[in-house]
Order: structure tokens, then C-alpha cells, then sequence
């Protein structure tokens, strides 16, 4: 049996309102549950995540994604029991770069969720999980408008910068020791 180097994401959290989730690694079977995810997305949820007017889930790009992790980057769920099973109520991810050394994140909380301590718990597994993989520099592209996520990652120690192809978007960069 080969050891799954996401194994150490799994465990349940309690959130600062008395929530649990359960998080653990992504794998290709999310796939149902992620695509539920983005239907309960708000359009301004799908603008903020995706920087962009997003309609419909990208289905090839989803499963190359799924397909990639753990090898090519690390994938996170936060799931709560649901009446079909569970539901996907968070999730982020780190895509490495071809170098292996740098990686891009991104982050995705259910609204009903926002405010519980859920990004700030995926966000830290994500950097420990990055860490422990070697990578030396982490960085997200967020919209300034984004002001929860910027302050999310100011909090959590990362520079943030105006990117400089794009005024209305910031740049989020953390280094690691190495």
C-alpha cells in the first residue's frame, strides 16, 4: 500500500462557533460534491474565488486538478455530514510550480461557514502541508475588493502587494526557511 503524503491533513476541527468538519486530502471522488459546492456558490462568491464572471464549473480542469494532487500539489476538503452523504463546505489548494519550489493557492468557503475559523484552519494545514513538502514560496492572487481573504492573509503573514499587471489585484506572498 502506498503512503498517501496528504495523510496527515485528516482530522476533524472545531470551529469557533461549536461547528466540526472533518478535513482531509482531495481526491477524484470529490468531484460530485465539489461541483455541489459551486452550485451553492453565491455569484459574488464565484467573482471573488475566481476573479472572474463564472456560470458553469470548468469539468476538465477540475479533474486534472483532482487527478494532479497529491503529486503536483496539495488538495484540501472540509466536508459536514449532509443528507446524501456529506457536503463540501471548504476546500483549498496549492498547485506547484513546475520547479517545485513555489506554489499558488486558492481557497473556497461555503457562506454558511464564513466568519467560523474555517479558512483560517485550511489556510494553516495548507502552509504546514507546503512546508513539510518542501516548497520554499507560496503565493494567491486576490482581488483588492477580497478584503476578508486580504486580511485572512496579512493575519496569517503574508506579504501582500498591488500585482503589477493588474491594480485590482493583490498579490499574497509568503517565503518559507530554506
Amino acid at each position: 500500500m502506498s503512503h498517501d503524503p496528504a495523510s496527515g491533513l485528516e482530522g476533524d476541527i472545531a470551529l469557533r462557533d461549536g461547528r466540526v468538519v472533518h478535513v482531509r486530502a482531495s481526491c477524484p471522488a470529490d468531484e460530485a460534491e465539489l461541483l455541489q459546492a459551486f452550485e451553492r456558490m453565491s455569484n459574488e462568491a464565484r467573482y471573488m474565488r475566481f476573479m472572474r464572471v463564472v456560470r458553469e464549473p470548468n469539468l476538465d480542469r477540475l479533474r486534472r486538478a483532482l487527478a494532479s494532487f497529491p503529486k503536483d500539489g496539495i488538495g484540501i476538503v472540509a466536508t459536514v455530514p449532509a443528507a446524501d452523504g456529506i457536503d463540501i463546505v471548504g476546500s483549498a489548494i496549492a498547485v506547484f510550480g513546475s520547479d517545485r519550489t513555489g506554489c499558488e493557492f486558492a481557497i473556497t468557503v461555503a457562506a454558511s461557514f464564513n466568519g467560523a475559523g474555517l479558512a483560517t484552519a485550511l489556510m494553516t494545514r495548507l502552509i504546514d502541508e507546503a512546508k513539510r513538502r518542501g516548497i520554499r514560496e507560496m503565493e494567491g492572487f486576490v482581488l483588492s475588493e477580497n478584503q476578508p481573504m486580504l486580511r485572512l492573509a496579512k493575519r496569517l503573514g503574508f506579504g501582500i502587494k498591488v500585482d503589477p499587471d493588474d491594480a485590482t489585484v493583490r498579490v499574497c506572498r509568503m517565503t518559507f526557511g530554506g
